[in-house]
């Protein structure tokens, strides 16, 4: 997709929520201008007004660029702005100052008294509100908010306001710029829960894989550890027999063999059933994680009666493709079905989290990434798992369908298909690495 959806749909959750929340300040410079513009033109003379204006279009450009900075501070990729924020914080109050002194001390015209003084207040409101996002925490937040309101009302009885004006300005400044002040605090809280979010579930997914690993290796531990220290004892002993050349040390060589053999078919178990994923569980746990983790997951379709190769097969599909959804996809909903077509079985996983490059789309037995952080990079788990569709007589193809859309297709035999099964060539060399075995080298399936 071309343009600003595009440029948009290639975006991750966070960035998207970065985006937004920079704009929604910038915007506060357009408000802020087009308030006191229209204000001071409508009520004051051209002269006036475009000295209003301008002077808070300098305040405005300030404070985008502070702004731009603190939040740039805020994800850690620049030092905190502190010069900005003096500069800003020192324009604001010269500005906010005179705005006061031309009240008090002016023509004493009530319609000029009341563009200066709505000029005064939105100078300040957002003066402050940009600079809290520079702030460490809510206490400097609450002296920023604080020290303006106090400074405002101080300066107003310095100019001869009476107490009550007085405290009434005191009072507005503090209303005006400490609910600013929140919600750009609030703003740079719910951005960093986002991206700290996104962090928790890209762990997650790693955390599964070494979870996954360790299992395999407790597996290989029991069956080959009392194995291996059977065959050392029964190679020592007969060791020590052909010394003293007894005949048994045969016997003792014979048992080794044994052993060693036993140990070869247990390992191969241990693998198969790594190897093997079961259809049913791998739907009704895709469901449930994907649910868990804000993407509504529609699974159709029905798996009884499938044969246990089949099963397997389009078993590994779908944990790839819930992995690869959840670490790489910005997708709101993912649709998993499972349909008989004559002697086949169908499954597609779609999700609606993918951008889509010019000129990619579903057809191609190559289909890589399509919209992935990546770029155009294949994924080793992609021709894991058609070796392994491969090894059953079965077809995957992968890409763009529309717009937005992802879509991985596997189709298998019901038939006796390949000789090799899951256990045949489709389970070794890429194949193992294409499961829980890669640090999220799977199946690119996402964007």
């Amino acid at each position: 997709m071309r343009g600003p959806g595009g440029w948009w749909g290639r975006k991750t959750t966070p960035a998207k929520v970065e985006t937004y929340t920079r704009w929604s300040f910038h915007f506060f410079g357009v408000i802020e201008i087009t308030v006191v513009a229209l204000a001071s033109f409508a009520q004051v003379g051209a002269g006036l007004a475009s000295v209003l204006t301008l002077t808070v279009v300098v305040h405005v450009a300030l404070c985008m660029l502070t702004a731009s900075r603190a939040l740039d501070w805020t994800r850690g990729r620049r030092a905190r702005p502190v010069g900005l924020l003096w500069a800003l914080g020192a324009l604001t109050a010269a500005l906010a100052a005179g705005a006061l002194l031309y009240v008090e001390l002016g023509s004493g015209d009530d319609a000029v008294a009341t563009a200066v003084g709505g000029n005064f207040g939105v100078l300040v409101t957002f003066g402050v509100g940009i600079m809290a996002l520079g702030m460490a925490g809510r206490r400097q937040v609450s002296w920023l908010a604080g020290g303006f309101a106090a400074g405002s009302g101080a300066m107003a009885l310095l100019l001869g306001a009476p107490p009550a004006a007085a405290l009434v300005t005191t009072v507005s400044v503090l209303f005006g710029t400490s609910f600013l002040a929140l919600t750009s605090f609030f703003s740079v809280w719910l951005l960093n829960a986002v991206y700290a979010l996104d962090e928790a579930r890209e762990t997650r997914a790693r955390l599964a894989v070494a979870e996954e690993r360790l299992r395999f290796g407790r597996d290989l531990h029991d069956v080959i550890g009392r194995n291996l220290a059977v065959i050392a004892l029964k190679s020592e002993l007969a060791v020590q027999l052909t010394r003293r050349e007894r005949p048994e040390a045969v016997d003792q060589m014979i048992e080794v063999q044994r052993i060693a053999r036993e140990s070869q078919r247990e390992v191969r178990d241990v693998v198969r059933g790594y190897r093997e994923a079961d259809l049913n569980a791998e739907l009704t746990g895709a469901r449930g994680v994907l649910d868990a983790a804000g993407i509504r997951c529609e699974v159709t379709g029905e798996t009884a009666g499938l044969p246990d190769r089949v099963q397997s097969a389009l078993g590994w599909v779908v944990r790839e493709a819930t992995t690869n959804v959840l670490r790489h996809g910005a997708a709101e909903r993912c649709a998993v079905t499972v349909r008989t077509t004559g002697d086949r079985v169908v499954l597609t996983v779609e999700n609606d989290g993918a951008g889509e490059p010019a000129g990619e789309r579903i057809g191609g037995r190559g289909g890589g990434r399509g919209g992935g952080r990546g770029g155009g990079r294949g994924g080793s788990g992609l021709a894991g798992l058609r070796e392994r569709l491969t090894a059953v007589d079965g077809t995957l193809t992968a890409g763009h369908a529309e717009e937005g859309l992802f879509r991985v297709v596997a189709e298998v035999p019901l038939g006796d298909g390949g000789a090799g099964g899951t256990g045949g060539t489709g389970g070794t060399g890429s194949g193992t690495a294409s499961g829980h075995g890669t640090d999220g080298v799977g199946l690119e399936v996402a964007s």
